[in-house]
Order: C-alpha cells, then sequence, then structure tokens
C-alpha cells in the first residue's frame, strides 16, 4: 500500500502524539502550528495561524490523503473558541480549496463538553448533544462545519484527557481535593496516547477501507466515580489530610460509552484509570 500523508492542523499534545504514531506506521505527516520547532522529530512543519485567513507559505503543495483538526483555544472565551475551532477550521477548509487538494477524510477532534447530562446518564454518540455551556454549543457548531465541509468527516468528542504534563488531578489530590461520594460524581477520561491512538486508528481503519461512523466518542472503558479515582491516587501518593478548600466544584456527571470505537477494533493501551496513572506514578 502506497505511503499515506496526513495533515494534523493545531499538532500539539494530543495531535503530536497520533504524528508519532502514523511516523511508525511509515506515513507522511504534516504539522501545522504557530512554533514549528517544537514538532516531533519526521514531521514536516507547517508555520501557520488559524486566526488569519492568509494561507501558510509552507502549506503542502502535494496531494493531502488526510486532514484532522485537532485544535485547541488559544483564549478560554467564547471569542476565543469561535475563533480556535469553527474560523480556525474554515480557514483550514479554505485553504485547502485554494490549492484544490480533497482529503479523503477529515478527522474533527471534538469534546465530550457537547453533552449536557448531569444525573450520571450513560452517554453514547446516539444521545442528544445539548450543551449549555458556551464551549460546547460552539463545539457543535464546529462539528457542523466538519461534517457539512464537502469532505467525508467523522468528529471525535474526547473525554477528560491526562497524562505525562496533564497532571492537574495529582495536583488536587495532593491538596486533599475533595468530592461527593452520593451520588457519584462520574468522569470520564482518557490518557493522551490513547487520544492520539485512537485518531491513529480511525485514519489507518479508513485508508483499509474500512466504513467509518461520522461519530466517535474517545473514551476508556472504566467511567468511574471521581471519589473511587481520588481514593485510589490518595492511597498511592500517601495523602492522609483532608483540605476543605480543595473540594470539587464541577457541574455535570455521566458515564460516556466507548462501545462503537470498540466495535470497530479498537482497544485502550490504559483501559481505565489504574493503568494510566500507574505509568505517570512511575515517573514522577
Amino acid at each position: 500500500m502506497p505511503k499515506a500523508s496526513a495533515l494534523i492542523v493545531g499538532c500539539g499534545d494530543v495531535g503530536g502524539r497520533l504524528a508519532t504514531q502514523l511516523l511508525a506506521n511509515d506515513w507522511q505527516v504534516y504539522g501545522l502550528r504557530r512554533s514549528i520547532d517544537r514538532l516531533p522529530a519526521g514531521v514536516i512543519g507547517v508555520a501557520g495561524d488559524l486566526f488569519g485567513e492568509a494561507c501558510p507559505a509552507q502549506w503542502p503543495t502535494g496531494q493531502i490523503d488526510y486532514l484532522v483538526y485537532s485544535t485547541s483555544a488559544t483564549d478560554h472565551d467564547e471569542a476565543g473558541y469561535q475563533a480556535a475551532y469553527v474560523e480556525g477550521l474554515k480557514h483550514t477548509l479554505s485553504w485547502l480549496k485554494q490549492h484544490g487538494q480533497q482529503p479523503k477524510r477529515l478527522l474533527f477532534v471534538s469534546s465530550s463538553g457537547v453533552y449536557g447530562q448531569q444525573n450520571g446518564e450513560w452517554v453514547d454518540e446516539t444521545s442528544p448533544a445539548l450543551a449549555t455551556r458556551y464551549s460546547g454549543r460552539i463545539m457543535l457548531e464546529a462539528e457542523q462545519v466538519a461534517l457539512r465541509s464537502g469532505i467525508p468527516a467523522s468528529v471525535v468528542r474526547l473525554t477528560g484527557i491526562y497524562g505525562p504534563g496533564r497532571e492537574w488531578m495529582l495536583g488536587q489530590v495532593r491538596k486533599g481535593y475533595r468530592v461527593a461520594v452520593d451520588p457519584p460524581l462520574y468522569g470520564n477520561r482518557i490518557h493522551a496516547d490513547d487520544a492520539g491512538g485512537l485518531l491513529a486508528f480511525l485514519l489507518e481503519a479508513d485508508r483499509q477501507g474500512k466504513p467509518l461512523d461520522d461519530c466517535y466518542i474517545g473514551v476508556d472503558n472504566d467511567p468511574a466515580p471521581l471519589a473511587e479515582v481520588v481514593g485510589w491516587l490518595r492511597e498511592r501518593l500517601g495523602v492522609t489530610e483532608w483540605d476543605t478548600e480543595a473540594s470539587v466544584r464541577r457541574a455535570g456527571s455521566k458515564r460516556c460509552s466507548n462501545a462503537r470505537a470498540k466495535a470497530l477494533g479498537w482497544v485502550p493501551r490504559y483501559p481505565s484509570y489504574r493503568e494510566g496513572y500507574s505509568a505517570i506514578l512511575e515517573h514522577i
């Protein structure tokens, strides 16, 4: 099979992990970001600003088989989200059109924040996405831009990403982070390596001619109650004190299912928080 090419727009943490896995499978990988000196070795850098309409000077001139849009907001407000996810995607699609490029598939990296469920319900790709916050509403708008782009597209709704460099939970547990036990407050997570791995898996599946759905949830096998996760981490970190000021302040409780991705053959490397955090704790 000839070498496939992919352009990863927003080639940061997850995008970089995706790039590394694609390179290991002999893909040609382009990575677009403002600062290309931080791209993984082997990635062809494309320095560009998604907030401007001007096409990056280093835009690939040959065929782009796959486009992965995996950016993140620079400013975490409504305008910042609109610029990063909606306008940035529109600019990217315009640049493709300018060069007469028609990828075989577009993967748009979205978020489980599009779901507004709050009572511990199980959520899958067929569940209503009724976001109540601006971040989720804007992400839904961006998903529609991708799905109506004229390019076969799949949105991948990632849940809470953790991993090396994403250790917020560990810091909170060390402070004595307290979380409600009853009713259970469910959290959903995916290790950063598995987030990149799911994207790589979907690209390979499409390249091999397997039909893809228009939406997948990226989550591990165990949407566990946060109190259980905190208790497990406290034991391993040797934390014995509680801090009443360091308590959970978040709305929403749902259990996301990865059944659709698993039915296609995807298997997470870190099936639950136990394996994922064990791997992190070994190196800190």
